[in-house]
């Protein structure tokens, strides 16, 4: 019986000694709770969408995205991104998929690169690159590197390109095609 109260003292002792001895000063709390201690911060399957006046015009998923600093500019998607364009009706009318993104504030632009593709979902269209540039404000996408255009009658290939984001209307550089002629 006096082992089992020796027990019980001590253990209730330790246990006071262990609750009392761990405080961290009020000031030091204070600072650990007004200091933002995160310096970046890190998102994974991520679903992002702009609108205007209502109306969802592109919505951009992901299976990470990274961003540096509390100040940062920028967010990077460095395992890849797929983004949708919609139109009013929201009915999809371009796909922008690559291997890598990078998004800026300033300007509202994309790079990607990395297996880049551009399909438009109206005319069948799709356009594929290892660069180019998406600029959100005006709508416009660029590029500087071989590219390549597949239409269902013809294959364009060439060394730079500027299009709209819905890949309806474009230019290519330095270009070449190939497309089948009907023998009469």
């Amino acid at each position: 019986m006096k082992t089992t109260r020796f027990l019980i003292y001590n253990i209730t002792a330790l246990l006071a000694v262990m609750l009392f001895s761990c405080g961290n000063p009020t000031s030091v709390i204070q600072q650990l709770a007004s200091d933002d201690t995160l310096s970046g911060v890190v998102a994974y399957d991520i679903v992002f969408y702009r609108s205007d006046s209502g109306f969802v015009q592109v919505e951009l998923k992901a299976p990470m995205m990274v961003r540096e600093g509390d100040d940062s500019s920028h967010l990077e998607f460095p395992q890849g991104f797929h983004a949708s364009v919609f139109d009013r009706n929201h009915l999809v009318t371009s796909e922008i998929s690559a291997d890598y993104g990078l998004s800026h504030d300033n300007p509202k632009m994309v790079e990607a690169s990395g297996n880049v593709s551009v399909e438009n979902q109206q005319n069948g269209q799709s356009m594929y690159s290892d660069k180019l540039f998406w600029y959100q404000d005006s709508k416009m996408i660029y590029t500087r590197s071989k590219v390549r255009i597949v239409m269902p009658d013809k294959d364009i290939t060439g060394d730079s390109l500027v299009s709209t984001e819905n890949f309806e209307e474009y230019t290519i550089y330095n270009g070449k095609a190939t497309f089948e002629v009907e023998e009469n």
